[in-house]
């Protein structure tokens, strides 16, 4: 059942998400050759607490910790370890924050140092795919459309779309309906309505879509060994129109990025009355 949110708990659900942007700003600064992902999870929980929130992760469904970080070959769900990063590493860290009983989560890749061309594209791709399925999320369209265009985009390229992982709709639970996959069939599944919020989050694989677990029960990877991309952010249906949540704002200022890539999923103004 998809539970619709109203302007105010949208609202409130704008502080979550920007929660885990703050977060995953400040961790830009951090993540770079040498340093382990579980000291940039140490980071995370010391800063989401300090905003007055809690860790979203921690804890649910017996999750180990803050971050989520997936290096090269791992999809999502990679637990930290301390084993240093390194120069030509990419690193996906999915993150989650409780605050004022709503979740915010979203995922960003980082590219450590000098990274290969063609897994730089693959990063690109993934991002503009981000975007690409933002676009289909508005009143009259389906998951099916959000999914097919993201799938559309990829596979242009070459790229495999994870099929196992999906994204979700967003609220108290971190996970809510409707399900949100990459793929899918223009017109097909739930009906977009208003005041409905969601996690779009295109995992992109360089080869094969397959993907296995490994034994820690929890980090997925490739089954090719080729590097995944994972993008996330968090999207409300508001008159019509998506608008995002969450901001890689803090990100990109963090490491000298400019873009407008979010421009125009920004045209409301919340009303202050």
């Amino acid at each position: 059942m998809i539970i619709v949110k109203t302007k105010e708990e949208i609202e409130l659900m704008r502080q979550s998400a920007l929660v885990v942007s703050k977060t995953l700003g400040m961790l830009a600064k951090e993540t770079k050759e040498g340093v382990t992902t579980m000291q940039l999870d140490k980071l995370a929980e010391d800063f989401i607490r300090a905003q007055g929130a809690l860790p979203g992760f921690l804890g649910l469904y017996d999750c180990p910790s803050t971050l989520l970080c997936s290096v090269n070959e791992a999809v999502v769900h990679g637990l930290p370890t301390e084993t240093p990063l390194k120069n030509g590493d990419i690193v996906s860290i999915d993150c989650g924050a409780l605050m004022n009983g709503f979740y915010g989560d979203h995922a960003y890749t980082f590219e450590i140092g000098e990274v290969a061309p063609e897994t730089k594209k693959l990063v690109q791709i993934t991002k503009e795919s981000l975007y690409v399925g933002i676009r289909e999320f508005k009143v009259g369209n389906r998951v099916g459309d959000v999914g097919f265009a993201i799938q559309q985009y990829c596979e242009a390229q070459g790229y495999g779309v994870v099929r196992e992982l999906v994204g979700h709709g967003l609220g108290r639970k971190m996970h809510e309906d409707p399900e949100m996959p990459n793929y899918g069939r223009r017109g097909r599944g739930k009906k977009f309505i208003d005041g409905m919020v969601v996690a779009i989050e295109p995992m992109i694989n360089g080869g094969t879509h397959k993907v296995r677990q490994l034994k820690d029960g929890w980090t997925i990877v490739t089954q090719d060994g080729k590097p995944s991309v994972h993008f996330e952010h968090d999207i409300a249906l508001i008159d019509g129109k998506p608008e995002i949540l969450s901001t890689f704002d803090y990100i990109h200022e963090a490491l000298g990025i400019t873009s407008d890539e979010e421009a125009e999923f920004k045209n409301h103004v919340p009303s202050h009355t």
